[in-house]
């Protein structure tokens, strides 16, 4: 973000903030000022080596100072004020664990992981996970948890499966998307196959597709349109989505994978999968 655009967006309280005035303020204007002037060789200044540490310890302490409190959302407050949620979180916690157990995958990629509380099921197991989220919020107090509790094993991470990263750089190369990063040893991909389906209108085909193309095995979690979620995801537009069935959802991924385990999560009309690419299980 060009550092004049920066200074326009920020309040003008910021403007009494030492570290904020002097490093994006003031920069800016010098910036502007001095914009297509060429210096001369007698009036170009260069800096001390203890002036440059000094900058670099300036704005180390200008970032460290600098903290976010993600508000109120759906997602951030999920697990605490969803009605619903407390009837079958044990379950599902009970039901991930023996799953992963079964599994031993060497890697885990959390996708739609809220704040993280499935994916330190892996990660407190020793297992390399990448907790993946679209909320900026979750993802915070994902990454700030990991901070404090000093976890090794998990990596927090913006990602927008509908709009993944993709490979970047010189011919596409120097950095790989995110597909190309796998495949990952198990994906969880739960509570979240009727956001791709219904929210974003991808076919149970496709996502199936993507998980068949990422991962050696899957745990993953239908629910049902009978669920409280899908009604109020439905609750706005037009039900369209007569392929969305455990049926159909089941032949969709019988394509790529096998379906070692099939479980009801609780008292819910949810059904926690198990699968397998065939050459894994």
């Amino acid at each position: 973000i060009p550092l004049d655009l920066v200074s326009s967006l920020l309040p003008k309280r910021t403007y009494l903030n030492f570290h904020l005035a002097t490093h994006i303020h003031l920069h800016a204007r010098y910036q502007k000022d001095y914009a297509g002037k060429a210096a001369s060789v007698s009036s170009t200044k260069t800096m001390s080596r203890k002036s440059l540490l000094g900058l670099i310890d300036s704005l180390e302490s200008s970032i460290e100072k600098m903290h976010w409190k993600p508000r109120k959302s759906e997602w951030v407050n999920y697990y605490s004020e969803c009605s619903h949620v407390p009837k079958f979180l044990e379950e599902k916690i009970k039901l991930v664990t023996n799953y992963l157990g079964f599994l031993k995958p060497d890697t885990v990629w959390d996708l739609g992981a809220n704040t993280g509380v499935f994916s330190r099921i892996a990660s407190d197991r020793g297992i390399p996970t990448i907790s993946m989220d679209t909320d900026p919020g979750c993802v915070e107090i994902n990454y700030l948890q990991t901070l404090e509790k000093r976890e090794k094993s998990l990596l927090p991470l913006w990602i927008d499966l509908n709009n993944p990263s993709p490979s970047i750089g010189w011919e596409n190369k120097e950095r790989m998307s995110l597909q190309e990063r796998g495949p990952a040893g198990t994906i969880l991909a739960l509570a979240m196959i009727h956001h791709l389906a219904i929210s974003n209108n991808v076919p149970l085909a496709k996502i199936a597709e993507l998980f068949g193309n990422t991962c050696q095995s899957l745990i993953i979690e239908f629910v049902p349109n009978s669920d409280s979620m899908v009604q109020k995801l439905l609750a706005s537009r037009e039900d369209i989505f007569q392929n969305y069935t455990q049926k159909e959802f089941e032949k969709a991924f019988l394509e790529f994978f096998n379906i070692v385990k099939s479980e009801k999560i609780g008292d819910s009309e949810r059904i926690l999968y198990l699968m397998k690419k065939e050459s894994h299980v």
